[in-house]
């Protein structure tokens, strides 16, 4: 039996906790953490990129940007400093707005932006009442010939405007429309109709069918479901389509050059017909100030209404 101890002995002796491993060999078998030479190479990696971004946002605000913070500097400069090429109006004076809003040499720079107004509003009125149940038709009911209809209004859009010119001013001559306002906001309609069946269809396709239908089973029509469902839930693409369609009537000029008056004229048309104070001279800082008067407004709504722009342009990107 004494013989046979010593063999226990080293059994026990050989299960005993691996507390008497070395340490080296413990630090060998843990996991390394990860190394300051690797985590500082990275983050300069990520400001490498960051700088990126930001450099590449300046130069698109600078490119977008320019043209306009030029327009507004020449408009505070004076007549005889119009070609000046400094940064910053010198010789700074309000007597550019004073004769843009004048009615002296036949201008009505005021009654043009109320002509714009009037078109732009009921363009965008009739387009998106209209596109709204286009739009619908398209998302929610299937019927024959869908994907034709649709690629027939989005091939619509492509056609060039300048194509269009004589056959509308021949058709409208023939009916005594030309300098009234339905000449303008006719095609302007057709403008912007497919930009508003595109927008909304998209959108109400990726609401969910199961609304419309609890709606349904409670009693209400299909017409009282797209009411009181549909167009609420709609609401942020219908504001940023609205917004949109007004923009491109705004700034509508070549239809507008052909098929309007003086009593009809807009804003895009009555600056570029701005008449100076003698024949032979050009008045670009009037003209610069006519300009900033009418864009001003715009860039004013954007940046008030631009949380509600991005939501109606990503709503329905993303399915849940």
């Amino acid at each position: 039996m004494g013989r046979h101890s010593k063999p226990d002995e080293l059994d026990d002796h050989a299960v005993t906790p691996t507390s008497s491993v070395p340490t080296a060999v413990a630090e060998r078998v843990a996991p390394p953490s990860e190394p300051e030479a690797v985590a500082k190479p990275r983050r300069r990696t990520d400001r490498g990129k960051m700088a990126r971004t930001y450099l590449g946002v300046a130069i698109i605000l600078i490119w977008g940007l320019a043209p306009f913070y030029w327009m507004v500097v020449t408009a505070f400069r004076q007549v005889d400093h119009t070609f000046d090429t400094t940064p910053w109006p010198t010789y700074v004076t309000l007597d550019n707005f004073r004769a843009a809003l004048s009615t002296d040499k036949g201008n009505d720079f005021l009654g043009a932006i109320v002509n714009s107004l009037i078109i732009g509003v009921v363009t965008t009125a009739v387009g998106l009442l209209l596109g709204v149940f286009a739009s619908y038709a398209l998302a929610r009911i299937e019927f024959r010939g869908k994907y034709i209809v649709t690629g027939i209004i989005l091939g619509a859009s492509m056609f060039p405007t300048v194509a269009l010119m004589t056959p509308l001013f021949q058709l409208f001559g023939d009916f005594g429309w030309i300098g009234q306002y339905q000449a303008l906001i006719i095609p302007n309609i057709s403008f912007v109709l497919p930009l508003t069946i595109y927008t909304l269809t998209s959108f109400l396709s990726d609401l969910p069918w199961e609304l419309e239908e609890a709606a349904r089973i409670d009693g209400a029509t299909r017409f009282q479901a797209f009411r009181l469902v549909i167009l609420p839930l709609a609401a942020p693409a219908l504001f940023t389509t609205a917004i949109l369609a007004f923009i491109a009537t705004w700034n509508e000029f070549m239809l507008a050059s052909l098929l309007s008056t003086e009593k009809t004229e807009p804003v895009t048309v009555a600056i570029a017909r701005f008449a100076g104070a003698n024949s032979w001279e050009q008045p670009y800082a009037a003209i610069m100030a006519a300009g900033t008067i009418v864009t001003i407004p715009l860039v004013i709504m954007v940046l008030v209404f631009q949380r509600r722009i991005v939501s109606g342009l990503t709503a329905g990107g993303v399915k849940s």
